[in-house]
C-alpha cells in the first residue's frame, strides 16, 4: 500500500513539473505576442509604416483579384469550346 502511494506522489510531482513548463512556455508566448502588439501599435503611428502596410495590403487585394479574373476568364474561354 506504501508502495502505490509513492508512486501515485511521484506521478503526481511529474506532471505538476510538466505542466509547469507548459504554463512557463504559455507565458512567454502570451509576452511575446504583447510585445508585438505594442511594436506594431507604435509602428503605426508613423505615417510611412502606415502607408507601407496599406500599400501591401492592397497589393494583396489586387493580386487575389487578377487571380479570380484569370479563373473567371478561363471558365468562359471553356464554355465558349464547347
Amino acid at each position: 500500500m506504501g508502495e502505490f502511494f509513492k508512486k501515485a506522489f511521484r506521478d503526481m510531482k511529474e506532471s505538476a513539473k510538466a505542466q509547469h513548463e507548459v504554463d512557463k512556455a504559455n507565458l512567454d508566448a502570451v509576452k511575446a505576442e504583447s510585445k508585438a502588439n505594442w511594436e506594431e501599435a507604435k509602428a503605426m503611428g508613423k505615417p510611412e509604416t502606415r502607408k507601407a502596410m496599406m500599400q501591401a495590403a492592397r497589393d494583396e487585394q489586387i493580386t487575389e483579384a487578377n487571380k479570380r479574373k484569370a479563373e473567371a476568364e478561363a471558365r468562359i474561354d471553356a464554355v465558349k469550346k464547347k
